[in-house]
């Protein structure tokens, strides 16, 4: 080991457990924004009125 590694693994030193990655799960509450279209098909209305 090198000086300046030596000198790192001293001066960080953090008592945490170990986190596996399978318990790297975030679970948070959300809701759905509204519908911007309001449910309607804005493609075929526009098909519709502009060239049927």
């Amino acid at each position: 080991m090198t000086d300046s590694q030596k000198d790192l693994e001293q001066r960080v030193h953090v008592d945490l457990p170990r986190v596996r990655p399978e318990e790297m799960v975030v679970s948070v509450e959300t809701t759905l924004p509204p519908d911007p279209t309001g449910g309607k098909d804005v493609d075929t209305e526009f098909m519709i009125r502009h060239f049927g």
